[in-house]
């Protein structure tokens, strides 16, 4: 009886190490195509992240176009301060200014290289110097040059003024109508900064 119970329990183990075998073998085959699968998800999610990195579109390409030459002229404007500002608050937002617009210019021209679009050239004004984008004329550029003091210190901030109402006006259609992640994070990043120094430079004016 002992024996022929032994020999049942030993059938049994056989029986269920034979049925464990055939689950891990089809556990095995299953997981060999789930890897499969997954290393092709995975390929094909790198894949999609490269291509939204370099998507794109042609309200990226105007924001960018547009915006070199729009930072190049308040750079412009802001080398002008250190030597004819007369208050401190002027000069230390027109440092503010350049510090913050110069590497955006850099960047601005990366993108639009690796789209294979035309950078603009320097000195190259944009559509923004077309009644829009709040660029200054040749002439106003002429009279900020000419000044000084505080007389130097109103033009600036008027100007500057305009022209950055022109910039956030740029940013809000680039957030708008762009598909380029970090194009819509740099235009957010505008519309911030530069409403916050309107307020200031109002401020200054005595305008708020």
């Amino acid at each position: 009886m002992i024996r022929k119970r032994s020999l049942i329990r030993r059938g049994t183990a056989v029986a269920t190490a034979g049925a464990a075998a055939l689950v891990l073998a089809a556990c095995g085959g299953s997981g060999d195509s789930a890897a499969g699968h997954n290393s092709h998800t995975a390929t094909s999610a790198s894949a999609s992240v490269s291509a939204s990195q370099g998507r794109h579109n042609a309200a990226d390409t105007v924001f960018a176009q547009g915006m070199i030459p729009h930072h190049r002229q308040a750079v412009q404007m802001a080398d002008l301060a250190p030597s004819r500002a007369e208050s401190a608050e002027v000069k230390k937002l027109a440092e503010q200014i350049k510090k913050a617009q110069d590497p955006e210019i850099k960047t601005l021209s990366g993108w639009l290289t690796s789209w294979d679009e035309e950078v603009p050239a320097e000195g190259a004004m944009g559509h923004s110097a077309h009644g829009t984008g709040g660029m200054m004329t040749a002439k106003e550029m002429d009279q900020l040059e000419k000044a000084s003091g505080k007389a130097f210190d109103t033009a600036f901030m008027e100007m500057m003024i305009k022209h950055h109402e022109g910039a956030v006006a740029m940013a809000k259609s680039e957030k708008t109508d762009g598909s380029f992640p970090d194009a819509k994070k740099m235009a957010d990043a505008i519309i911030t900064s530069q409403t916050a120094e309107i307020t200031q430079m109002n401020d200054l004016l005595g305008k708020s």
